[in-house]
């Protein structure tokens, strides 16, 4: 099978995804995914593919043991092409597949970095994904207790994997979410 299109993968999310919080989880990676498409020189369409797929199985199978792989089983079920399995297999360290190609970096680097962006944007008064810089990222990262199921060392080393400095790679996440703030819930309390 070629590429789904963007619609066809909607599609496959919301069937196995009912979750508001992984839905909008799925936007910003996906949205992140197509801002490195055009900075990197990648298929857009392909690359926010990915993004929008790379957790579709989450829900249903959210431990370590089946997420991504159970996902993975399905996608070849439905003869999904093989690098677009590869790099949803990818973006979880725990499968032993290493991030290799630019997609597959790219989705390794902003899947964390997005929802510890979203948790930033929350905690800040206007609740504006906008107002979320570097500087901010890097003060909560610190904050252990703060989004603590968010994996500092993937994002960081997300950023050294695309070889792209940490606060260009945060203005990057946080410009493709920011497009999109609205479909987030991330605009801001008078949105």
């Amino acid at each position: 099978m070629e590429y789904p299109t963007r619609e066809e993968a909607w599609s496959l999310l919301t069937e196995f995804t009912r979750s508001e919080s992984l839905i909008r989880h799925a936007l910003a990676v996906e949205a992140a995914m197509r801002a490195y498409a055009r900075k990197l020189g990648g298929d857009e369409e392909q690359w926010g593919v990915v993004g929008l797929l790379h957790d579709f199985d989450y829900e249903r199978h959210p431990t370590a043991a089946e997420h991504p792989r159970k996902g993975a089983e399905i996608l070849r079920e439905r003869d999904y092409p093989e690098e677009l399995i590869r790099a949803i297999l990818s973006h979880a360290a725990h499968t032993g597949v290493t991030p290799e190609s630019p997609m597959e970096k790219a989705l390794f680097a902003v899947d964390e970095l997005t929802g510890f962006i979203t948790a930033v944007a929350l905690v800040r008064p206007g609740r504006c994904v906008a107002d979320v810089k570097p500087k901010s990222v890097k003060k909560k990262m610190k904050d252990k207790g703060f989004a603590r199921a968010v994996n500092r060392d993937e994002i960081r080393g997300g950023a050294e994997l695309l070889a792209v400095d940490f606060d260009e790679h945060v203005v990057t996440v946080v410009g493709a979410m920011t497009a999109i703030a609205d479909q987030l819930s991330l605009a801001g309390e008078s949105a």
